[in-house]
């Protein structure tokens, strides 16, 4: 019985790398095997399950449904064993943690954490992308990603680390060329820098008459990401509305002016570090999470003020 089971783990374990890396041969780079040996292993597991776990083409691999349930037990099943190696290890902290975060919020956050989680924990290697993609942390086998905003995603488990209330906000050469809005409605004859991912909002909120509404907003440019807009504000180009944690050194500085703030409906935005629940959540995963939580705690740009 012990020699099945720990052919069972080995097979779980290949067949989830294959999934992971998409394709065998990625796979068997990865484990030190051939090729060869990782098809015999999965032609293995699927005569003994009696089911098809993987649609194989030339250019493509994609899981059956049996493939999916299989894929999300494995899964399970060889984090509790990874869980239980760690704990025989006195709970040691080590691996591969997959991290990603928005490119402001993790160039100024984010990232001048990480050497001191590294100082605490030598045996993780740290995977870290800053990108303002929504990144889908099961396809991209991210560990933890941070998230601006609204979470949409019931399948995340989500922990607070702060939140920034936005502003509106332009260069002082863009003000002295077009002039200053007075109310929301003079932004129609602004040219609004916007966003160009799927979740950025149609209009901008604002307080008027005692009810938040939406204000339709247009110009000619659209970016994908903060710091992209941020510096098309600096150079002038037009209003934005960003994240007051991210401009705050601008405002300071006489670089960007705030606008409208009198009809700021309390704009804010809370920050939160993701990771997929179910199972056991490997200790790297939590050991980040803490440390990003007590190096944010004092943080005032995060208060939401």
């Amino acid at each position: 019985m012990p020699r099945i089971l720990m052919e069972r783990s080995g097979e779980m374990e290949i067949f989830a790398r294959v999934v992971q890396e998409g394709g065998f041969s990625a796979a068997a780079r990865s484990l030190d095997l051939t090729p060869s040996a990782v098809s015999r292993v999965i032609a293995r597991l699927e005569e003994r399950l009696g089911a098809r776990l993987l649609m194989r083409t030339t250019r493509a691999l994609s899981l059956t449904e049996e493939g999916e349930t299989y894929f999300q037990a494995a899964l399970n099943i060889l984090q509790a064993i990874s869980d239980a190696d760690h704990a025989a290890a006195a709970g040691a902290v080590r691996g591969r943690l997959r991290v990603s975060a928005s490119l402001p919020f993790g160039t100024m956050f984010v990232a001048p954490a990480v050497p001191g989680f590294l100082a605490r924990h030598p045996d993780v290697i740290v995977d870290f992308s800053a990108t303002d993609d929504i990144v889908d942390l099961l396809a991209q086998r991210t560990d933890v990603a941070i998230r601006v905003g609204d979470l949409t995603d019931s399948a995340l488990i989500a922990r607070k680390l702060g939140q920034s209330r936005r502003v509106v906000c332009a260069s002082p050469a863009y003000l002295e060329q077009h002039g200053a809005p007075k109310t929301p409605g003079d932004l129609q004859g602004h040219n609004c820098l916007r966003f160009n991912f799927r979740r950025s909002r149609i209009g901008w909120p604002f307080r008027q008459d005692g009810r938040v509404l939406e204000q339709l907003v247009s110009g000619n440019l659209l970016v994908n990401n903060g710091e992209t807009m941020r510096q098309m504000a600096l150079a002038g180009v037009g209003v934005a509305r960003l994240g007051l944690f991210h401009v705050a050194a601008d405002i300071e500085t006489g670089a960007l002016t705030p606008l409208l703030e009198a009809y700021n409906p309390d704009d804010l935005e809370t920050i939160n570090a993701v990771y997929v629940g179910g199972g056991h959540v490997p200790y790297r995963v939590r050991a980040f999470i803490d440390h990003l939580v007590d190096t944010l705690a004092s943080e005032p740009l995060l208060t939401g003020r």
